[in-house]
């Protein structure tokens, strides 16, 4: 009998105010038990840190897609979020047969597609997507913030903190900043 391979599929970075959205697909392979996988959002920096190495380690693939500012200004965060998850599906060195995604549909055929509300905390799969988006996309934003040090980027990775904005206003938007997003729009019209 031959077992379907599940892809988890998500994304991190669609509320930012700059940077990119970096979505993972991610086929565990259950040869360990994987302690402490949860949605990213709900573990902390440190153990996020820990847990995408043992993804890393145990994984029998992982893809990664990315969709810098200027795609996100262009075709919108939905749509770029799906367009980074395509292209995280189109990196693994293995082909699914099913997407598990944390609740969208990806124009993508050839995979039967399972759309799960609040899949990262239903699914290990998607919950080791969040992981590897969310870590790698933080790597980015800590990157970002040597090349525009003015705007705090590895503190607050790009979302709308208090200190985020004082810096906005202060500074005007820099090359990673998402011009559509309405407190970034706002500063480009005076």
């Amino acid at each position: 009998m031959q077992y379907a391979t599940a892809a988890g599929i998500d994304e991190a970075g669609r509320g930012p105010l700059s940077g990119p959205v970096v979505a993972a697909a991610v086929i565990l392979s259950y040869s360990k038990e994987i302690i402490g996988i949860n949605d990213s959002k709900k573990l902390s920096e440190k153990k996020r840190e820990s847990l995408f190495w043992e993804i890393i380690e145990d994984a029998k693939a992982i893809g990664v897609g990315i969709i810098g500012a200027e795609i996100i200004d262009e075709i919108n965060i939905l749509n770029a979020s799906k367009l980074a998850m395509v292209r995280a599906v189109e990196d693994l060195n293995i082909a699914p047969s099913i997407l598990l995604i944390d609740a969208l549909t990806l124009p993508i055929t050839g995979f039967k597609q399972i759309p799960i509300i609040k899949g990262d905390a239903k699914s290990a799969s998607i919950a080791a997507a969040s992981i590897i988006a969310k870590v790698t996309r933080d790597c980015i934003m800590k990157e970002y913030d040597t090349l525009y040090p003015l705007y705090g980027f590895s503190s607050h990775k790009g979302y709308g903190t208090k200190v985020h904005m004082e810096n906005l206003k202060r500074f005007g938007p820099c090359a990673i900043h998402r011009k559509t997003f309405a407190p970034v729009s706002a500063l480009l019209i005076r």
